[in-house]
């Protein structure tokens, strides 16, 4: 199986520039980039989709630019529904860093990563007018589908404008790094094409393109979205716990294609899983090893390993062996109460809202229905005091098979 067949395999192909593209990826050794513009200050899982094809990419050979976008993210890319609002250039310069570490670190820093701004800094307007606006006319901007769904609710010049500055950005990296090919999600179709026509009405050369399908869930919902909040790749806003717990629980008939798109494992091997999901779907090993793959590629196996053993300790309602940062990462959803001085447990339940009343206390403690760290307590003499919590700080409290209650003593 060729490289193209194999992007094709993964369904990580949609639209397609240039008429030999299959022959230029198969058979040559081509500069490409992927851009995204620094709206935050770490990506997400959904560009992560697009990192993984870089990087497929770039294990067969190819060389990869990442470029983030200081000068477009000034601006911002037109959205379907409303203009986008303006960062800061103090912010856009802080995100920007964390971006660029992220890319780095998922490269092994083996990805040359540039920011537009260095070339646009101090790039006259008339001449922007004169090297890219002449080229582009006003029809062809406005037959592009973001544009056409803002013209009835209005769009600004500058968001307008867009396109012409990503269809620069293509033109510079072909004449300064020899770039040859640009790689997106299919939203930035219309913003490839500029850069394809520039190229060609400058230069008289043609360059490459292809866009990969966006990743969504069965629903239609974009990948990686939990309750309209992204799953970061910076395991301090999104650990690497939450990142399994996500992983694990997708729906079993997307499991197949998300290993396709986000993994390097091969052809037989993904076959193999979709095998043993159809067989004994209750093992989910398909889903653990997207898990799996996914994470040990972002955060490094200890991570990985970590996240399966505190999974794991909830699971089977084990604690002991927890840390306390294992706690502050297992429990980072939960509103954690505050103790300041030793307390009968008996009081602690009722206080905190574990129980109703001392009534309702005393019988869960008494069917046993009450854990502190992990150890079941029956004793209604029983005292909460910084000796029994996990580093003398953290006191987790379970009610029944999953209800869980977090203490933190001061």
């Amino acid at each position: 199986m060729t490289l193209f067949e194999e992007l094709q395999w993964r369904g990580l192909i949609k639209d397609v520039a240039g008429d030999d593209i299959a022959d230029k990826l198969n058979n040559e050794k081509i500069t490409f980039y992927w851009g995204t513009d620094p709206t935050a200050d770490s990506l997400h899982l959904g560009h992560y989709s697009s990192l993984v094809t870089a990087k497929r990419l770039a294990k067969a050979g190819h060389n990869p630019i990442l470029l983030c976008g200081g000068a477009t993210g000034l601006i911002g890319d037109p959205r379907p529904t409303a203009e986008r609002e303006i960062i800061s250039k103090e912010k856009l310069n802080e995100n920007l860093q964390g971006i660029k570490d992220q890319v780095l670190k998922i490269f092994d820093g083996k990805a040359e990563v540039v920011n537009n701004y260095d070339w646009f800094k101090g790039y006259e307007f008339t001449d922007v007018l004169r090297d890219v606006g002449k080229y582009i006319n006003v029809n062809y901007m406005l037959d592009k589908d973001i544009i056409r769904r803002r013209l009835d609710s209005g769009i600004t010049f500058a968001e307008f404008a867009y396109m012409l500055i990503q269809g620069y950005d293509f033109l510079w990296l072909y004449q300064n790094k020899n770039c040859v090919m640009q790689v997106e999600g299919s939203d930035q179709w219309g913003n490839i094409t500029t850069g394809l026509d520039l190229i060609k009405k400058k230069l008289g050369k043609d360059a490459y393109a292809f866009t990969m399908p966006l990743v969504l869930d069965k629903y239609g919902n974009k990948f990686g979205k939990s309750e309209g909040n992204a799953l970061w790749l910076d395991e301090a806003k999104t650990s690497s716990y939450e990142l399994y717990q996500y992983l694990i629980n997708v729906d079993d008939e997307m499991v197949v294609h998300y290993l396709k798109i986000f993994t390097f494992l091969s052809k037989e091997e993904i076959e193999e899983l979709e095998k043993k999901n159809q067989e004994n779907p209750h093992l989910r090993e398909a889903h653990k090893a997207l898990a799996r793959e996914i994470i040990t590629d972002l955060h490094g196996k200890e991570s990985y390993e970590n996240a399966v053993k505190i999974s794991e300790a909830l699971f089977s309602g084990d604690i002991k062996s927890f840390t306390g940062k294992d706690v502050e990462v297992a429990f980072s959803g939960l509103e954690p109460f505050k103790m300041t001085e030793d307390s009968l447990l008996i009081d602690v339940l009722v206080n905190n809202g574990v129980c109703s009343s001392k009534r309702e206390a005393r019988e869960f403690m008494g069917n046993g229905s009450i854990t502190v760290n992990g150890d079941k307590i029956t004793d209604l003499e029983f005292m909460v005091t910084k000796d029994v919590c996990i580093d003398s700080k953290y006191i987790v409290i379970r009610r029944g098979k999953k209800k869980y209650y977090l203490g933190i003593f001061e």
